[in-house]
C-alpha cells in the first residue's frame, strides 16, 4: 500500500516527463555526441594513448580535453562528430516497450520496433552471429580496440531488447536474431578459468578478461538463453561466469572494476551493472547463494555509493579526481536496481522514491531532454545518447510500467512477473 502510495505522487510527472522526452528525440534525432567524443577522433585518440604510454608527457596531451570536459562541454563538435550508438538504440527500444505495456499504445510499440530494426542495422558485419560493439575505436590501457569490435557489455542490451519486444510482438525474425546471440555470447566469447569452479569470460572476442561486469553480463544472458532455448550448454557457461562473480566478492559486499591488480576501484554504474544482472540471474534461478551476495551488496551500495544528500556519487573507494560531481548515468542505473530489487529489499523504496524526484526536479531540460552530467562548477547539457539519454529514458518508463502493475493501471501487467522476461523466459521461442 505504501508503494502504491509513492507511485502515486511521481508517476503523472514522469508520464509528462516521457512524453517530452519522446518530443525531443524524434527533434534532436538519433545521433549524438558521447562523453568520448573528445578522444574518439584522431587527435584525442593519439593524445589518450601517449598518456597511457607516458603518464607525464601523455598528461600534458590529454590537459586541453579534459579542460573542456569540465568547463566547456560543447567543446566535443571540436573533436568529433555525432554518432549512432546501438546499445542507445536497444536502449530506446526496451523503454517504448514498457511505455507500451503500460498504456497499450500502439505506436509506443512501433517505435520499439523501430529502434530494433536500426539495432539490426547496426550490428558489427563482420562476425557471423549477431553481436554490437562501438561506433569508434576505443583507446584504452591495454591498447585500441577498433571500431565495430563485439563488447559483452554491449550486446547483452541488444539481447533484452529482442527479447522484450518479442515476447510483445512475437516475430521469427528476432528469433533467428536471438539464437544467434546466444551463440556469439557462448562462442565468441572466451573463458579463462579462475578457479576449479570459476571462469572470467573475455570482454571482446580479443583478451584476456578479468573485468566484474563483463562475466555478469555474459552470465545473465546465457543463463537467459539457456531458459529460451532449453540448452542447458548456455547454462554451463554461464553458471562459470557467475561463479567469477560470487567468487569475486568482497567482503564488505563490493566488487572492484577488474582482478587485475591494477583496476581495483568501485564505481556507481559498473556495481550497478553487476548487481542488475545477479538480480535477473536470482529472478530466472531463485539460487539463495546470489541472494545472499545481493544483500551484502545491497548494504555496501546504500552505504558506501551516495554522497551525503543521499544521491549517487561516482566512486566510493578512492579520492578520484573527476571533471563532474555527478551524472545521470549513475542515476539511471540507481533507479533500475531499485526497481529490480525493491521486492526483495524494502529500504530501497525510499531510495528509488528520492532519486526519481531528484530527476524530475533538477535534471529534466526545457527541450525536454536530460542533463548529462553535474559539474564541479555547472552542467554539462549536452544530449549523449550512449551516456545517459536513453538509460534514463528506459529507467522512467520502466519506472512508469511499474508503478501501473504496482496500482493496477497497467493493462498488460499480467504478461509481466517480476521481471519482464520471465514469461518468454518460462517457454522456448
Amino acid at each position: 500500500m505504501q508503494a502504491a502510495k509513492r507511485f502515486d505522487l511521481l508517476t503523472p510527472r514522469v508520464s509528462d516527463v516521457l512524453r517530452d522526452f519522446i518530443e525531443w528525440l524524434d527533434r534532436y534525432g538519433e545521433k549524438s555526441w558521447d562523453f568520448q567524443s573528445f578522444f574518439a577522433g584522431p587527435v584525442g585518440g593519439r593524445a589518450k594513448a601517449l598518456y597511457y604510454r607516458h603518464r607525464l608527457i601523455g598528461t600534458a596531451a590529454v590537459a586541453p580535453m579534459v579542460f573542456c570536459e569540465a568547463f566547456l562541454p560543447a567543446a566535443r563538435r571540436l573533436f568529433h562528430h555525432p554518432m549512432r550508438f546501438p546499445i542507445a538504440y536497444a536502449h530506446y527500444a526496451m523503454g517504448f516497450a514498457f511505455l507500451y505495456q503500460a498504456t497499450e499504445d500502439s505506436s509506443q510499440l512501433e517505435n520499439a520496433v523501430h529502434f530494433l530494426t536500426e539495432l539490426e542495422r547496426s550490428r558489427c558485419g563482420q562476425f557471423k552471429e549477431y553481436c554490437w560493439g562501438y561506433q569508434f575505436d576505443w583507446v584504452w590501457r591495454g591498447g585500441t580496440i577498433k571500431r565495430q569490435t563485439p563488447l559483452i557489455t554491449t550486446t547483452p542490451y541488444a539481447y533484452e531488447a529482442f527479447l522484450q519486444v518479442c515476447q510483445l510482438d512475437p516475430r521469427d525474425e528476432w528469433k533467428v536474431v536471438l539464437e544467434s546471440i546466444a551463440r556469439h555470447a557462448a562462442t565468441d566469447i572466451k573463458d579463462f578459468p579462475t578457479s576449479e569452479t570459476a571462469c572470467s569470460c573475455s570482454y571482446t572476442p580479443f583478451d584476456e578478461g578479468r573485468v566484474l561486469n563483463a562475466s555478469a553480463y555474459r552470465a545473465f544472458l546465457l543463463t537467459s538463453a539457456s531458459k529460451v532455448f532449453s540448452n542447458e550448454d548456455y547454462w554451463r557457461i554461464a553458471e562459470r561466469n557467475l561463479n567469477f562473480v560470487l567468487e569475486n566478492q568482497n567482503a564488505d559486499g563490493s566488487w572492484f572494476y577488474a582482478v587485475d591488480g591494477a583496476r581495483d576501484f568501485i564505481d556507481h554504474f559498473h556495481t550497478c551493472f553487476v548487481m542488475k544482472a545477479l538480480a535477473k540471474i536470482h529472478s530466472l534461478t531463485g539460487d539463495t547463494e546470489i541472494l545472499e551476495a545481493l544483500t551484502k551488496a545491497v548494504s555496501y551500495y546504500l552505504n558506501n555509493l551516495f554522497d551525503e544528500d543521499c544521491l549517487p556519487k561516482p566512486f566510493s573507494n578512492a579520492p578520484r579526481l573527476t571533471v563532474y560531481k555527478r551524472e545521470l548515468y549513475d542515476c539511471a542505473e540507481c533507479i533500475n536496481i531499485c526497481l529490480l530489487l525493491r521486492a526483495r529489499f524494502p529500504q530501497l523504496e525510499a531510495t528509488l522514491e528520492k532519486i526519481v524526484a531528484h530527476i524530475l526536479g533538477a535534471w529534466v531540460k526545457r527541450d525536454g531532454s536530460f542533463r548529462s552530467r553535474r559539474l564541479h562548477l555547472g552542467w554539462d547539457n549536452v544530449p549523449m545518447h550512449r551516456w545517459g539519454q536513453s538509460q534514463m529514458f528506459r529507467s522512467l518508463a520502466f519506472y512508469l510500467y511499474e508503478a501501473g502493475r504496482v496500482t493496477g493501471d497497467t493493462p498488460r501487467a499480467k504478461s509481466v512477473v517480476d521481471h519482464q522476461f520471465l514469461p518468454l523466459a518460462s517457454q522456448p521461442l
